[in-house]
């Protein structure tokens, strides 16, 4: 249970990074180049779905 709590919060975190790296550029108008921006989506996408997993199998769910 430990490892699937640890799992989660880092996963959790690194989403988190991601996101605001994402919310700087949309939300806050610092400005990348389009090749910089499409890497940012992905990497906050892949976060996500780390997280995501994480959670699922935390709360015991399959997908």
């Amino acid at each position: 249970m430990e490892d699937l709590k640890r799992d989660y919060q880092d996963a959790y975190d690194s989403w988190q990074v991601q996101l605001r790296r994402l919310h700087g550029v949309l939300l806050e108008g610092e400005r990348i180049a389009p090749p910089l921006m499409k890497g940012l989506l992905n990497r906050e996408a892949r976060a996500k779905e780390r997280y995501d997993e994480a959670r699922r199998r935390l709360l015991g769910l399959s997908e």
